[in-house]
C-alpha cells in the first residue's frame, strides 16, 4: 500500500508561489531579484475598509458565523450583482469563501464526475486544469488565439461541446493574458450554450478582475445574456480590484439555493466560515463611496504601466506582445527570442525526461530569473494540455513603474546573451 493516494499525482499547482523557491535561491547568492511572477496588487487595502476590520476585531466580532456567508454582505453583494449585471440576485443563492479559488474546486466537485468533460481557457488561471485533473474529470482547453486578443469565438466553443459536457469555465478580464470577452462574443456564446448545452450544464464565470479594465472597456458578463443566470455559476471577490489579497475574501453566486446550499456544505467541511470581521471590511468596500475613487486611482496606474511596457518589449528583439484590456498582466510571445538565444535547440538536445518536466518558455524564464534577476511566469505555468509549441512568458505589472523599467531593461540585455545562455545551462544543470 502506498504512502500517498494515487489522485495526488492529478494535482497540479500554481507555478506563480512555487517560484518562490529559486527566487529565493537567487536572493540567497546575493543577487536583487525583479518580481514580475505573482498576480498581486501592489497597493494596500485601502484605509476605510481596514478600519472596517480592525473596529470589527475589537468590537469582538471574531467568532463562528453564518458557514453561508453574514447577511450584511450578502445583501451587498447582491446589490452589487444587480447593479453590475442587470440580474436578479438573492442572498439565498450567494456564498462567500476564503478567496475566489475555493470555487473552483467546489464546482468540480459538485458538478463533475469522472468522465465528464469539463471545458477551460487555455492559456488560463492554472486551477483550472489542476481541479479539473484532480476530479477525474476529462479536462478540455479551449486555445485562447493571440491573433483575437487572447479571446476565442463562438464556433471555437461550438466545437468543442459533446453529449459529456459538463461545464464551460470563463474568465474575463483573463489571467494570464488581459484578453477580454467582448459584449458581441459573449452574446453568441450564450447562443451556442443555449443551443448545443443541456439545461444542466453549468457555466463558471470567473470574474474576479471585473475591476480592472482600460481604455474605457466596461465589464460584461455571461450572466447577463438571455438564460445564462440560471446556469452560471458567477464568481468574484476582493482580492484585485480592492487590493485585498491577504484578506482571502471571495464569493459564488449560484443558480439555484440548492446549489448554493452545497457549497455552504463544503465551507463547512473545509473551512466552517470565513472570519466575520473580514466579511464586514468587504462590505465596507462595496458599500462605501470612499471605493470608487480608490479603485479608479489603482486601475489608471496600471493602465499606464501597460501604456509604457507594451511598447518596450515590443521593442525587444524576437518579442512580440499584445495590448491587453484589462486585469494587470502582459503576456509577450518570446518564440523569437528563443530561437535566437538558442533555446529552442538547447531543449530538443534535453533527455526525453528533462523535456517533460519544462519547456522552451520555461527555460528561458529559469536563465532570465538565474542569470538576470527577472522573475516571469512561462506558458505552461497556465494549463500544460496542448501548449506545446506555445511560447509566451507572463509579467505582472502590478509593481512599480521604476521596478518594470528595470526589469525590461535587463530583458534586453538578456535578449544579447546567447553565449550567457550556454553558460546557464552548462552550470545550473535544473531539468537533470
Amino acid at each position: 500500500m502506498a504512502l500517498l493516494a494515487d489522485r495526488m499525482t492529478a494535482l497540479g499547482t500554481e507555478n506563480a508561489f512555487k517560484l518562490g523557491e529559486d527566487i529565493q535561491r537567487c536572493l540567497d547568492r546575493g543577487m536583487d531579484v525583479i518580481k514580475f511572477n505573482l498576480g498581486e496588487p501592489d497597493f494596500d487595502s485601502a484605509p476605510h475598509i481596514n478600519r472596517v476590520g480592525m473596529r470589527e476585531i475589537e468590537a469582538g466580532n471574531s467568532h463562528y458565523c453564518d458557514p453561508q456567508g453574514i447577511l450584511p454582505l450578502r445583501k451587498a453583494i447582491a446589490a452589487h450583482v444587480a447593479s453590475t449585471r442587470g440580474i436578479e440576485a438573492d442572498v439565498s443563492r450567494i456564498v462567500v469563501t476564503p478567496g475566489a479559488k475555493p470555487p473552483i474546486s467546489y464546482t468540480m466537485q459538485t458538478y463533475a464526475d469522472p468522465g465528464d468533460e469539463v471545458i477551460y481557457p487555455s492559456p488560463g488561471f492554472p486551477i483550472y486544469e489542476s481541479w479539473v485533473t484532480f476530479a477525474g474529470a476529462t479536462p478540455v482547453p479551449l486555445q485562447l488565439s493571440e491573433e483575437r486578443g487572447f479571446s476565442f469565438i463562438p464556433e471555437e466553443l461550438a466545437a468543442l461541446i459533446t453529449e459529456r459536457t459538463k461545464v464551460i469555465m470563463l474568465c474575463s478580464p483573463s489571467n494570464p493574458t488581459g484578453g477580454v470577452l467582448p459584449a458581441r462574443d459573449l452574446a453568441g456564446i450564450a447562443e451556442v450554450i443555449r443551443e448545443k448545452c443541456r439545461p444542466d450544464v453549468r457555466i463558471y464565470a470567473d470574474e474576479i478582475y471585473e475591476h480592472i479594465l482600460f481604455d474605457g472597456e466596461k465589464h460584461h458578463s455571461i450572466a447577463s445574456e438571455e438564460g445564462m443566470a440560471e446556469r452560471t455559476v458567477l464568481v468574484s471577490g476582493h482580492s484585485k480590484g480592492f487590493a485585498m489579497t491577504g484578506w482571502r475574501l471571495g464569493w459564488a453566486m449560484l443558480p439555484t439555493a440548492e446549489e448554493a446550499a452545497i457549497f455552504k456544505q463544503l465551507n463547512i467541511n473545509i473551512c466552517s466560515c470565513v472570519p466575520a470581521f473580514i466579511q464586514e471590511a468587504g462590505r465596507e468596500a462595496y458599500e462605501s463611496p470612499e471605493s470608487a475613487a480608490t479603485v479608479a486611482g489603482m486601475v489608471a496606474a496600471f493602465e499606464r504601466r501597460r501604456d509604457w511596457v507594451v511598447p518596450a518589449l515590443n521593442d525587444i528583439p524576437g518579442v512580440r506582445c499584445q495590448n491587453p484590456k484589462g486585469a494587470f498582466y502582459v503576456f509577450p510571445n518570446v518564440a523569437g527570442l528563443c530561437e535566437r538565444l538558442g533555446v529552442v535547440d538547447a531543449y530538443q538536445q534535453l533527455p526525453e525526461a528533462s523535456r517533460d518536466r519544462t519547456s522552451p518558455s520555461g527555460m528561458l524564464q529559469m536563465f532570465l530569473l538565474y542569470r538576470y534577476g527577472v522573475a516571469t511566469m512561462d506558458r505552461n505555468s497556465f494549463g500544460r494540455i496542448g501548449a506545446e509549441g506555445q511560447h509566451y512568458l507572463r509579467l505582472s505589472i502590478a509593481a512599480s513603474m521604476e521596478q518594470i523599467q528595470a526589469g525590461v531593461g535587463r530583458m534586453v540585455e538578456a535578449a544579447d546573451d546567447a553565449d550567457g545562455f550556454q553558460e546557464f545551462l552548462r552550470e545550473e544543470r535544473l531539468w537533470d
